[in-house]
Order: C-alpha cells, then structure tokens, then sequence
C-alpha cells in the first residue's frame, strides 16, 4: 500500500516537472489540489450521551492538459482515501477511489474534436476489518473503458465527450464472491467480463461565487450485449468553499448505480474542515 501512494506521488510530480520545463512551447496546463479533511468528536460522562470518533480523508485531484493547433489531450486524476475509527470498533474504510480519465482529440470544427478516451478506475484496498474479508480490494473490482468518439469542448471546464463504441472490462480477483452467483457482473470462477456499449462523459466547473466552486463529473454507460436499458450511472460532484489559501470546506457527494454490483443506488458523502495546497 506504502509503495502504491509513493509510486502515484511520484509519478504526479513527474508530469508536474515535465509540464514547468515544457509548457512554453508544447502549451500544457496543469494544476492539482492536495486535500486533508479531519473530523473528531469526544465524550467522558457525557448524560445525554455519544460516541468517541475520529475519522481523516487524504485526496488529490489533478489535471494535466495539452492544447496546441488542431490537438487536445485532457488527465484528470483522482484519488483518495479515509478512515473511520469509532470507539471499541475496528477501523472502517470511510473513502476509497483511484480513477484516471483520459481524452485525446483532434480538431474537427467548431467546439467538436474527433476523440479517444480511456478511463479506468479501482479502489486502494480492501476491508480494514481483519477478521472479515470484503467484497473489494486494489483491481478487484478495476474497471477499464476505451473507445472513439467525439469530443465537445467549449473549455477546459465544460466538455463533453460521446463514444457510442466503447469497449469495457471488469477485473475481479476469482477467489472473492458475493452472495449471489455473479461478482460485480463477472460469472463465478472466472475473473473477467467484457462489455461493449456506448459510453458519456461529462465535465463541468463553476464558481457558485467568490471562493466557492462546484465541480461535476458525470459518466454514463450502455451494455449493448446485455440489458442496454440498465444505464450505468456515475455522478460526482466536489464543492469547495475558501476560508483563506490553505484552510476549506470540502463536500464530495458521489451517487453509482451499476445492477451488477448493487441494484439501487449507492451513495457517498464526505464533508469537513480541512487543509488544502494546489500545486
């Protein structure tokens, strides 16, 4: 686990390097936020009662853009990780994500770009209870989408990129099962399933006013080959109010609905004063 968040850190300082040496003649933009949010709560003879918690988030979310000519080529990383220990109980995950999204285009006309896209995305870890094993863990669920399209983009806060081919596959670790005979859509005993369908990504960003930003990022999915009607829905949206450069108020509202891994949606909120630093 020490050697993945070393090896992503690094990784993202080597494109932020590359970008500062490269960025007056190749046109890369770049920035990034590292956020630290801490929530505690405390109480020794307390009548009217509670419980003792304490819980902590780490995130990133970087951006690494290229647009020079007829070309465009847009990264958005995103990680992240929390906790949650509750007096007398075991450490519970409170936040998981890894997911980088990637769009190359070429100038068609107008805002459009002929496009090709890759978006993959997985968890860190598995269950930090030790004496349960959960139904995740790092590639087990991994996503990958890859397909053409065309890409809509008005700036880099507002695009929207169409691939009504898009290939994906679901990797799982085949010695893990949930309770029914499928694992995140994966046949039991084996570890891969592949989908073709079309596939939507959505991105925008806004000030709702000084110092408070929204940001949306919505991706939706059709599986021609099996219940095209079940649209995979993914929705994100981070807002972000500053007190001052280093200290803010962070919601992330995250909202999935995928009928192979849970029919109905699953829901994430994450809210807390916290420490913030854009590189």
């Amino acid at each position: 686990m020490k050697k993945l968040i070393l090896l992503f850190a690094l990784s993202i300082q080597l494109q932020s390097l590359y970008a500062q040496e490269t960025h007056e003649t190749t046109a890369w933009s770049r920035s990034g936020t590292f956020t630290f949010l801490l929530n505690q709560s405390a109480f020794e003879n307390w009548v009217a009662g509670g419980v003792s918690s304490v819980s902590g988030t780490v995130g990133i979310n970087y951006d690494a853009n290229y647009l020079k000519d007829d070309w465009s080529w847009d990264n958005k990383i995103i990680a992240s990780f929390g906790i949650t220990k509750i007096k007398d109980q075991d450490t519970q995950k409170s936040d998981d994500r890894l997911e980088w999204n990637s769009v190359l285009g070429k100038k068609a006309s107008g805002y459009w770009y002929y496009s090709g896209f890759i978006n993959f995305k997985t968890q860190f870890t598995d269950d930090l209870d030790s004496d349960t094993e959960g139904p995740t863990k790092f590639l087990s669920p991994g996503y990958l989408q890859i397909g053409p399209g065309m890409l809509w983009k008005k700036s880099e806060n507002l695009k929207v990129n169409i691939a009504p081919t898009t290939s994906k596959l679901i990797v799982v670790d085949k010695n893990l099962t949930l309770p029914n005979a499928a694992y995140f859509g994966v046949e039991e005993g084996k570890s891969t399933r592949f989908e073709f369908g079309a596939s939507i990504g959505a991105y925008y960003k806004f000030d709702l006013m000084k110092n408070i930003s929204m940001e949306n990022i919505l991706n939706l999915y059709s599986n021609y080959l099996e219940d095209p009607q079940n649209v995979d829905l993914d929705y994100t949206m981070n807002l972000v109010m500053n007190i001052n450069k280093y200290i803010s108020t962070t919601l992330a509202y995250q909202t999935i609905y995928d009928d192979n891994a849970f029919e109905g949606l699953q829901t994430r909120q994450v809210f807390g004063l916290g420490v913030n630093y854009n590189f």
